[in-house]
């Protein structure tokens, strides 16, 4: 038609664009700008019969100079009028202009509400769509009102075209996401699930969007889409190339889809159905195996394309944490990427194996590329990529290379960029506090530090390694030797001289004699740098001579002139001068005794969480619900006693309690710290022995001296226990740490280590939701004999748990004699005002208690023949339940708590193991022979113990795990 013709030209429009263009300064823009602006206005007044393509011109116009940045206070009437309009192009610029410079409060909303219900109703695909893509780039709270009820009948009705079902989808998605409220599925709902199986691949894409989101929010309305997920991937992951032409891209088919459902499924567990869940499988292991196959295309959009869809195949894999092959094989194809020539694969590989690494399932695979991650520490040109190496390695760390690690990150901090400096500083410190079999080699890695980074040590690393020296009796004479000899550098970094005073003034007896550490030595030492330490520092200094002249008598005279010197007692310090003047009182009319008493040595500090840990964990941030810091205490970790928050300058504080508080003195909460008398605490376990003085606690919840309180009796009104208790259960059988439970609301995520028959578990609680739980409270319980069999004393938790938050709570444990139920947990708390209530078993199982035992091929034989009587044997025929897979055995079985003893078995087929469970009445042997018959797929278990209740116990556990 003519008039599609001379719109589509809009030869005014382009002169107009022209001559801006063409302006040789701004107030000739400007000028240009108004006289249009004039006769725009004349044209829209005076002349009542404009065509629509007049209409359509001028609001163009109008667009470009709002555009240009000049506001625009007219002619939004003339832009609803081209609303109503047949034709395609003067409709589109209406919607354009609308989009663009009409705001929810605008009086015409209803006039463009009208005119949107009418194209949606016309049938007409391309004025639907229109219409469509006008909400949602608007997306007010007034287009959800009118259309959240009308858009889903768009999407699922049998007549839409494709093209409409996509746009409306993303309407729908853009609408949900700013008034989640308004957008109700109800009904649509099983009816926008089965989008996933539409045969327009584009139609799909768009649904899948759409679920994702809405199954985020309501992932227990939305599971049946985890099915229909599956298929379509399978069906996209199995076809070849040819199979979807218009959706592949450099020949990888639907690249974006795939991704898509692969993150729509992050949002559930593993499927419980094993056809859907052996499905999955396949396509993960299909996806897997194309990484390895050649590329297909040199470009760079075929390799991309193809390492989405693996990198989101990883992650799914990573989510589910319950497929040990698949975890390895991941494992091992991110290896590979650690030395691509791409830096972009080589951060995702770093990123995705600090993950893989919290895994006890992957975490040996992981390490064994130690030293391509150190080498990438070293040479990467990229910090970003340099500071997921030290994350990777912070994560892979264990006993077993934890002193390698340490080293190379020492070494590597030297050069650091200063924008990771701190946080490698916390990382060295917690790692050589983690893993320090050594104490000596603990504290020689403090000082290290100190004298590479000192400006990014903070104070709750040298309050650390002072906390542990006080409570290490075996490692005060080395410290006090080392730091003697590190302040004899010339240029010495003030931590470390905050260090020496502290440890020498507790300590220097101990190298005093030695003549070159002798007391006039030490003191003359740590005097050289006073004049160079900042006023904290110099107060800790005083708090050292002080203690020197209780310590060392000889020195008194040489101290008491330091401290009345003018410097010091006229100091303009008020607290350096008030610690002067009564330094100097105190060692003057004192008698010895009373010294000694007032200067006694520093009692063992309490234990409790490293502050350092807790400062690296506020430094990375809040992160989503999850579990994220499991890997801080994983594996056989713990924490070195000495665990408080008191800050060393509290020596200062008993010597004198009227002195006034220095302000950096109480950065950690030294106040609350014990009191100069307190009685020490064990210094012999990683565990609190919190059950030292007590038996078997009474069935109450009487509050004990740490704060923890009792097992409870059972509820008189319990929650009915979930169904799948038992099958949580058997999934931490032969681990420690994970994802004890999950659903839409709550997040429970548990770590947990056993020494001997104590134990400690952390439950974390994790708020999924934006909304807050309140009344939040949870009730440990040891269910009929029980009571007697195991004694669980648990701290009580916060009442409100934010949204979008996570709190954590600690379980203290004592086996008290073999026991074959669980305690349960029972978690109470509201939700938008509903009561929720759920009961479930915590996971401390008998084996938790085994001690390994290392054994010779004669000494079992010999001990398997001792406990012979059929009731010490408990043996089990059964079929796998899982793959077969020799490293998944032998993890599993390290996991059970038991020593796995090679070349034992005349069959190397089969695995022997060999433990002593440990409980507070007595000791029980336990001996295991696992016989798996690879052809038949079945297993022979046989279990030996002395103790019958134990074999039969063991037995029925261990049968669940392979």
């Amino acid at each position: 038609m003519p008039a599609v013709s001379k719109g589509d030209g809009m030869r005014g429009l382009a002169v107009f664009i022209s001559d801006i263009r063409n302006c040789k300064s701004k107030e000739a823009e400007i000028k240009r700008i108004n006289k249009e602006l004039a006769n725009i206005r004349s044209k829209f007044k005076g002349d009542k019969a404009l065509d629509g393509y007049s209409k359509k011109k001028y609001v163009c116009k109008l667009l470009f100079i709002f555009l240009l940045g000049h506001d625009i206070d007219f002619g939004h009437m003339e832009a609803v009028n081209l609303l109503s309009s047949n034709k395609y192009t003067e409709k589109q610029i209406g919607y354009l202009f609308i989009s663009v410079l009409v705001n929810s409060n605008s009086e015409l909303i209803r006039l463009i509400n009208n005119a949107i219900k009418n194209d949606l109703s016309s049938r007409n695909p391309t004025f639907m769509c229109l219409a469509l893509h006008c909400i949602a780039n608007v997306g007010s709270r007034e287009m959800a009102e009118a259309f959240a009820s009308e858009i889903p009948r768009i999407l699922v009705a049998g007549d839409t075209m494709d093209s409409v079902k996509q746009s409306a989808a993303l309407c729908l998605l853009r609408l949900y996401k700013t008034s989640p409220d308004l957008v109700l599925m109800g009904e649509w709902t099983s009816r926008v699930v089965h989008l996933l199986n539409d045969q327009h691949m584009g139609v799909v894409t768009a649904a899948i969007s759409l679920i994702t989101c809405l199954s985020q929010k309501n992932p227990d309305e939305f599971k049946t889409c985890v099915s229909l997920a599956v298929s379509r991937l399978s069906r996209i992951v199995s076809s070849a190339s040819t199979d979807l032409q218009d959706y592949t891209y450099y020949f990888v088919p639907a690249p974006w889809l795939s991704c898509k459902l692969l993150r729509l499924l992050q949002c559930y567990p593993p499927p419980e159905d094993g056809a859907v869940k052996g499905r999955l499988v396949e396509c993960l292991e299909t996806i897997l195996n194309k990484a390895q196959e050649p590329p297909k295309s040199k470009k760079v959009q075929h390799s991309n394309a193809k390492n989405a869809i693996l990198f989101e195949a990883i992650s799914l894999i990573i989510h589910y944490d319950s497929e040990p092959n698949l975890l390895v094989r991941a494992c091992n194809q991110l290896g590979q990427f650690l030395q691509h020539r791409e830096t972009n694969l080589r951060y995702l590989a770093l990123e995705s194996m600090c993950t893989l690494a919290s895994s006890e399932f992957s975490h040996e695979a992981v390490k064994t590329h130690i030293e391509t991650v150190i080498n990438a520490l070293k040479t990467e040109r990229d910090v970003s990529v340099r500071q997921r190496a030290a994350d990777l390695l912070y994560a892979m760390c264990d006993r077993s290379n934890a002193k390698q690690i340490v080293a190379e990150m020492l070494s590597y901090l030297e050069t650091a960029d200063y924008s990771i400096r701190e946080e490698m500083v916390l990382k060295v410190a917690i790692l050589a506090e983690k893993y320090a079999v050594d104490y000596s080699w603990y504290v020689d890695t403090i000082l290290n530090l100190i004298r590479i980074a000192g400006d990014y040590v903070s104070e709750e690393v040298w309050y650390r390694v002072i906390q542990i020296v006080i409570n290490r009796d075996d490692v005060q004479g080395y410290a006090a030797k080392t730091v003697f000899e590190a302040l004899q550098a010339p240029a010495c970094h003030e931590n470390m001289v905050k260090v020496g005073g502290y440890i020498l003034g507790e300590f220097g007896n101990l190298i005093a004699g030695d003549p070159r550490s002798s007391p006039l030595v030490q003191f003359n030492l740590l005097h050289s740098k006073f004049h160079l330490c900042s006023v904290p520092t110099r107060a800790l200094l005083l708090s050292a001579y002080i203690k020197f002249i209780n310590l060392f008598p000889e020195t008194k005279a040489t101290i008491q002139e330091v401290l009345r010197c003018d410097s010091q007692i006229r100091n303009s310090d008020v607290e350096l001068q008030q610690r002067a003047v009564e330094y100097l009182k105190l060692s003057s009319i004192a008698s010895t005794d009373v010294l000694a008493t007032v200067l006694e040595e520093m009692p063992p500090f309490p234990e409790r969480e490293s502050s350092i840990l807790a400062k690296l964990k506020k430094k990375k941030g809040p992160g989503a619900v999850s579990v994220p810091d499991l890997e801080d205490g994983k594996r056989e970790g713990g924490e070195l006693n000495g665990g408080g928050e008191r800050g060393p300058d509290s020596a200062a504080m008993s010597a004198s309690n009227a002195s006034t508080p220095s302000p950096s003195a109480d950065l950690l909460g030294i106040r609350s710290a014990a009191p100069m008398g307190a009685a020490p605490t064990s210094t012999g376990s990683l565990l609190v022995d919190v059950f030292s003085d007590a038996g078997p606690a009474a069935p109450s919840t009487a509050v004990n001296d740490d704060g923890f309180l009792s097992s409870a009796p059972p509820s008189e009104d319990p929650a009915t226990l979930l169904s799948e208790a038992d099958e949580l259960l058997n999934k931490f059988v032969c681990k420690n740490n994970g994802v004890l439970f999950e659903n839409q609301l709550l997040q429970i995520g548990i770590k947990s280590e056993y020494r001997q028959n104590l134990g400690r578990m952390y439950l974390f609680y994790g708020n999924k939701t934006s909304v807050q739980f309140a009344s939040f409270t949870t009730t440990v319980s040891c269910p009929g004999e029980l009571q007697s069999h195991l004694n669980v004393q648990t701290k009580p938790v916060e009442p409100v748990v934010e949204g979008g938050a996570q709190i954590q709570q600690v379980l203290n444990i004592e086996c008290l004699t073999d026991f074959s139920e669980a305690p349960l947990l029972n978690i109470k708390f509201r939700y938008g005002g509903a009561l929720q209530n759920l009961s479930l078993k915590l996971p401390v199982t008998i084996n938790k208690f085994f001690q390994p035992t290392e054994m010779t091929s004669h000494d079992f034989f010999q001990r398997w023949k001792q406990l012979s009587q059929p009731q010490q044997e408990a043996q089990k025929i059964f079929k796998a339940n899982h793959s077969m897979d020799t490293e998944v055995l032998k993890a599993k079985l390290l996991g059970l708590g038991t020593a796995l003893l090679d070349d034992v078995d005349p069959n190397p087929e089969n695995y022997v193991c060999a433990g002593v469970i440990q409980t507070k009445g007595q000791q029980v042997g336990c001996l295991l022979r696992l016989e798996p018959n690879g052809q038949a797929q079945m297993y022979r278990l046989t279990l030996r113990c002395s103790k019958d209740s134990v074999s039969l116990r063991l037995c029925e556990l261990l049968a669940q795990q392979f």
